[in-house]
């Protein structure tokens, strides 16, 4: 059987490998000049392969329960024992979280494309497929340089809108749409969230471990754990990326992100805290009267978020007045504008409806011989690798090309 893959990322590489181990003649078409660069830049270039806890929980989407077909066939095991039958070593980190030992993503990449090599793949780079139809009880492939090839199976691994520069787009969505399929709205996640300037400006570079939660006219929409980052315009890291999904969904509406910088201390803990250290150390300025509890920088601003003199000493703080620093700790509130925008985003919440494939093949309800894994479909997660493992476990069930 003739198959073409159309995008050369995480799963359509997988993909292609899959369909190519079981004897069929496979061609990958990849808009980019070279294989894998969205890839290359996940984790900070370290590549977050997999989560050692991947499970349906991490998925989202209109049905995500659609994964576990998927996850069942090809889960984490299976994915480094596929990694490391192609030579890749491995290590679990905090979280289980999984990286290449060499800490590059370039080592991932490496190691797709030299099996791609070794198994005759043809690879067709730089070229964008611009048309798919139905031709015959086969396929119709066109690309913008003129080339055009039929086929008895595609598989659809385009990607999303995320990560514009490094290959997103529209184009699988359109091709899918051009063949009957429909697809739910596009939003950004894992991606940074927008606050207004009052604060984050003076923060900027700052790590905190913290917990966050979203609300919305005091109702908790979401929330999550973990390291946030204040940048210029809001607020990154993994803790933000998990709850900015959420975030894309209100739209313009009023919400507030609620950060809680000691989140293993109750309020009453926190209070006695600083009672104790103003008793310790009276003559210490206001302003230092966080230090050892967060990052200085950050301590300083709490202090003027609670709207206390700052050259006051710390023995002469009132009851109130620590209160308030403490409550500051407990719930700093930053009103949120949105988020980055798709050029930011790690992934695109929302694609085309799952419900037009079936989960057991990834092959459409609609299109006989038609396949479409990772990103391209309704189905995104939190950060942490469980992205990358629903592109593996996607691309090797599509890559069967239905057996």
């Amino acid at each position: 059987m003739r198959a073409a893959v159309i995008g050369a990322g995480a799963s359509g590489m997988t993909a292609a490998l899959t369909a190519s181990g079981l004897g069929h003649e496979v061609t990958v078409f990849e808009r980019q000049a070279r294989v894998g660069r969205k890839l290359m830049a996940t984790g900070n270039g370290r590549c977050n392969l997999t989560n050692t806890g991947a499970g349906a929980d991490n998925y989202h989407g209109e049905a995500p329960d659609f994964v576990l077909p998927a996850l069942r066939r090809f889960g984490v095991r299976d994915t480094l024992d596929f990694f490391g039958r192609l030579g890749l070593l491995t290590r679990e980190e905090y979280g289980g979280r999984v990286y290449p030992l060499s800490n590059s993503a370039n080592s991932v990449v490496d190691v797709l494309r030299q099996a791609m090599d070794a198994a005759g793949i043809k690879l067709v780079c730089g070229d964008r497929v611009r048309e798919l139809s139905r031709h015959g009880s086969g396929f119709m492939l066109a690309t913008e340089s003129g080339e055009k090839c039929s086929f008895d199976a595609v598989v659809m691994a385009c990607g999303g809108l995320a990560g514009e520069k490094l290959g997103g787009g529209r184009d699988g969505y359109e091709l899918l749409r051009g063949l009957g399929h429909t697809r739910t709205a596009l939003r950004p996640a894992l991606v940074q969230i927008t606050t207004e300037p009052m604060y984050p400006r003076s923060l900027k570079g700052i790590k905190a471990d913290c917990r966050l939660r979203l609300r919305r006219g005091g109702r908790e929409l979401a929330a999550s754990e973990g390291e946030v980052l204040f940048t210029e315009t809001g607020v990154s890291g993994p803790a933000a990326f998990d709850i900015s999904r959420k975030v894309s969904e209100q739209g313009d509406a009023k919400c507030e992100l609620e950060l809680d910088f000691l989140r293993d201390y109750s309020f009453t803990e926190a209070l006695d805290h600083l009672k104790q250290r103003a008793i310790a150390a009276p003559g210490l300025p206001a302003a230092e009267l966080l230090t050892g509890s967060v990052h200085n920088r950050l301590g300083r601003m709490l202090i003027k978020y609670a709207a206390l003199d700052a050259g006051k000493a710390v023995g002469e703080l009132t009851g109130a007045e620590l209160e308030r620093a403490a409550g500051a700790c407990k719930r700093f509130v930053l009103p949120v504008r949105g988020t980055e925008g798709f050029a930011q985003a790690q992934v695109t919440a929302g694609g085309i409806r799952t419900a037009e494939f079936r989960a057991e093949t990834l092959e459409s309800r609609i299109v006989p011989g038609l396949f479409a894994c990772g990103e391209v479909l309704d189905i995104d997660a939190d950060c942490g690798g469980y992205n990358l493992q629903w592109a593996w476990s996607s691309g090797r069930l599509a890559g069967r090309l239905g057996k």
